[in-house]
């Protein structure tokens, strides 16, 4: 199995590949980085991006960051905007996604679903050991955790309390 773990944003969208058929590997991170200007030729860049990495690497299904509050009504839209592009390339190339809270993830990933970056950061690295760049955006690191969520909640039916 193949899960697509993606991080919405606008400006910077990060992704994470992770393979899981005997051993848990990160097949592919990285980050997709919009240009500047109108919101339609952003999100069009966005679409693009995302279906190349479908064909590419033909993940089974992918699961992404729900957002569920913003201190910044501006941000909140333009990630909601972004997600729906999302949303409509995963649906149109046939992928079920699933969504996670912040919460829900970081508590899969470290048991504390109040932990900080760094130690979603550091559990990352001990678990799929070629994420542990510390210059990595943040982007990418909250992608393959989240891709990591979806694995625990197919193999347990439920967030897990950590590693």
């Amino acid at each position: 199995m193949i899960i697509l773990g993606i991080d919405p944003g606008i400006a910077s969208v990060g992704y994470a590949l992770l393979g899981c058929d005997k051993k848990i590997k990160l097949c592919s991170a990285g980050l997709i980085k919009t240009r500047p200007g109108e919101m339609q030729g952003r999100l069009l860049e966005l679409h693009r991006e995302i279906n190349t990495l479908i064909r590419t690497w033909g993940p089974d299904v992918a699961a992404m960051e729900r957002v569920f509050f913003a201190k910044n009504q501006k941000t909140a839209l333009t990630v909601s905007e972004s997600r729906g592009a999302i949303l409509l390339t995963t649906a149109l190339a046939g992928l079920r996604v699933y969504e996670y809270t912040p919460l829900e993830v970081k508590k899969s990933v470290t048991g504390d679903g109040r932990a900080d970056k760094l130690q979603v950061k550091k559990m990352l690295g001990l678990t799929l050991g070629g994420i542990d760049d510390p210059g990595a955006a943040d982007d990418v690191f909250d992608a393959a955790a989240i891709a990591l969520t979806h694995l625990f909640v197919s193999k347990w039916g439920r967030v897990k309390g950590g590693l």
